[in-house]
């Protein structure tokens, strides 16, 4: 039995099958998803040879110490912010043995939200070390925190799949 919905475990076990097949290595960046997004990838038996490391980095202050954002990227533009997802892709890469990294940062809710940036925005981003990068702006609506947590991985899950076939 597992912790995450089939279909996430589906994407999941695709991407542990493909990495593993490529010889390939994945580290994930997470802050509105706390960690969610590795749960579902190790999740998977012998996700050990894929998945080398994640970050959850919920504050402005761990983004910058563990990722390597700027400062003022995040006083300019905020902690939910394509440019604040693309640094924290970037340092994910930066900071880890590698091949392809995913990135997300947004508002979960059920408050936090404003017109500017409303309850279920996320910015995700996925890079590999070749230097392709995906960055997908979702808004997911006000559907609920567990709602939007699992949408945004499966969001994340599918741009690893499709750098892997970039």
């Amino acid at each position: 039995m597992s912790l995450f919905p089939q279909d996430i475990v589906s994407a999941a076990e695709a991407i542990i099958r493909d990495f593993t097949a490529a010889g390939l290595m994945i580290s994930t960046a997470e802050s509105c998803t706390g960690g969610l997004i590795s749960g579902a990838l190790t999740e998977i038996s012998g996700s050990s040879a894929v998945v080398d490391r994640g970050f959850v980095t919920y504050t402005n202050t761990a983004k910058i110490e563990l990722l390597g954002v700027k400062e003022q990227t995040l006083l300019r533009f905020g902690a939910v912010s394509e440019e604040t997802a693309r640094q924290m892709v970037h340092g994910a890469l930066l900071r880890s043995s590698a091949d392809i990294a995913v990135a997300v940062t947004g508002i979960a809710g059920p408050g936090g939200g404003s017109a500017e940036k409303p309850v279920g925005l996320v910015h995700l981003a996925a890079k590999s070390r070749a230097g392709a990068l995906i960055h997908r702006k979702m808004l997911y609506g006000d559907i609920g925190r567990g709602e939007i947590r699992l949408a945004t991985i499966r969001t994340a899950l599918e741009m690893v799949r499709l750098l892997l076939t970039r």
